[in-house]
């Protein structure tokens, strides 16, 4: 199963390029590429929310070279851990971003 996160941002344009910049060094990482796709954005309450699906190789290939990293959080749910990890990956990237799990 795919995951898609919801990400709200105050700084759209800033911060999509620093999430591009981050997927980008992780899919180089990993050697697979195109394994994201993001959303069109809304905005509310001077909030841009938009949506970042992850391909299943990209998703998988960070499972498995993070899988140390990812297994630390105090999550029961798998998925849950691994949104925590993208949400502390982008921000150590310096993306002030909100991510949550998309319904």
């Amino acid at each position: 199963m795919s995951i898609v996160l919801e990400v709200g941002t105050k700084n759209y344009a800033d911060d999509l390029l620093s999430i591009k910049k981050s997927l980008s060094h992780m899919e180089s990482l990993l050697g697979c590429y195109s394994g994201y796709s993001v959303s069109e954005p809304s905005t509310k309450f001077g909030w841009t929310f938009f949506k970042l699906s992850f391909k299943p190789e990209l998703q998988t290939g960070i499972e498995e070279k993070f899988s140390d990293m990812i297994k630390k959080y105090q999550w029961s749910d798998q998925t849950q851990k691994f949104v925590k990890f993208m949400t502390d990956y982008f921000l150590s990237r310096g993306c002030d971003v909100k991510i949550k799990l998309s319904d």
